[in-house]
């Protein structure tokens, strides 16, 4: 069976968390979510990530999305483990739920697993992965990373303002986009709908194909 991927409905689990028993498409309700699994509790990398994000945590709660953290041990060990990624990361505070996967059977449906790896009782256990996950409750976009590398939570964060333009104006960012910086329109968009949608205006750039494929505007 292919592991969930961009376009998925993800499953409606029900886990237990440090927040006590969450259902999946309930805590989603109407916002975006990001879910993001670590490889496992006391570890280094993970530690600067769980602290790093929940500094972040108000800027993506001003962009309507929730945050829910994942790792193979059990909630007492995670509530013991919050006391080090706050003392790490001085004035943060881990206010979102982590969820609890001793059995590692939430990974395997969430597609979290790191197939190279494994612990010292040889079970599989999660990837750096991360999935942000649209209103509808379908995947959005996949990160994942091996576990020697550290997320980059600057492009989280730019991303989900990508995938929200995406979704609220038929728009997509160039490379290396940055928020406020001007957006792309959708080839499925004629001159004509564009005019209308973009009052605003855009550009079309000149290239040597002569095809007005290339067009830029600010929303």
């Amino acid at each position: 069976m292919p592991g969930l991927t961009i376009g998925d409905t993800i499953p409606n689990l029900e886990v237990d968390s440090t927040h006590g028993k969450i259902k999946l498409h309930d805590f989603i309700g109407d916002s975006w979510i990001i879910i993001f699994s670590h490889p496992g509790d006391f570890t280094p990398v993970c530690t600067t990530e769980l602290g790093k994000i929940a500094a972040y945590a108000e800027e993506f709660v001003k962009r309507g999305v929730k945050l829910l953290g994942l790792s193979c041990d059990d909630v007492q060990s995670h509530n013991e483990w919050i006391k080090d990624i706050e003392a790490y990361t001085p004035g943060c505070k881990v206010k979102y739920p982590i969820i609890a996967d001793p059995k590692t059977e939430v990974i395997k449906q969430l597609n979290m697993v790191d197939p190279d790896e494994k612990d010292s009782s040889g079970n599989l256990v999660p990837s750096r992965a991360l999935h942000i996950v649209g209103p509808d409750k379908k995947v959005k976009l996949s990160f994942l990373y091996p576990a020697s590398t550290g997320r980059n939570i600057d492009e989280v964060l730019r991303v989900v303002e990508s995938l929200q333009k995406a979704a609220k104006h038929k728009v997509a960012t160039p490379a290396n986009w940055k928020p406020g910086e001007p957006v792309v329109i959708s080839p499925s968009v004629s001159n004509e709908q564009a005019k209308e949608m973009f009052p605003q205006g855009y550009t079309t750039v000149d290239l040597p194909s002569k095809k007005d494929y290339l067009r830029f505007t600010n929303v």
